[in-house]
């Protein structure tokens, strides 16, 4: 388990495959929720079989996809338990009934103030990252 929406899972052959959960961007390392979110999906997923309904493969090699336990979308689970957004930069490879249930379940995790919605302005995972590359090429290069 790396973190709230990546997770390796092994096919019948044992064979490893990345997946980055669609849908979603979870509170990174070293953010506040980080660890909770990546608890969260270990708690769902972990030892168990899943099934992964993927389409794309990203710039690291992941498989985009969704995450069913059961038949029950672990993606979706993160956003109810307010561990997740819905990753609206990429709402348009979501299917329309996704799409909104992804939506519906933000807004009530917000509405209920559920995980990292406790937090008066909660940063977001794109943000954190854009600030911590800002940040670390900024200090690389004042250390030339």
């Amino acid at each position: 388990m790396q973190d709230g929406d990546s997770i390796t899972v092994l096919d019948d052959t044992r064979t490893q495959h990345k997946i980055r959960l669609s849908g979603i961007d979870a509170p990174e390392r070293g953010q506040a929720f980080g660890n909770v979110s990546k608890e969260s999906l270990a708690e769902q997923v972990a030892g168990q079989s899943v099934a992964v309904e993927w389409d794309k493969v990203d710039r690291y090699g992941r498989k985009v996809g969704k995450v069913l336990l059961a038949g029950l979308d672990s993606n979706l689970v993160q956003i109810k338990r307010g561990l997740a957004w819905h990753y609206k930069k990429y709402e348009r490879e979501q299917s329309p009934a996704d799409r909104q249930s992804y939506a519906a379940a933000e807004a009530e995790a917000r509405a209920a103030k559920l995980g990292l919605w406790r937090d008066a302005e909660p940063t977001p995972p794109w943000e954190f990252r854009r600030n911590s590359n800002s940040n670390f090429h900024s200090t690389i290069a004042g250390n030339k």
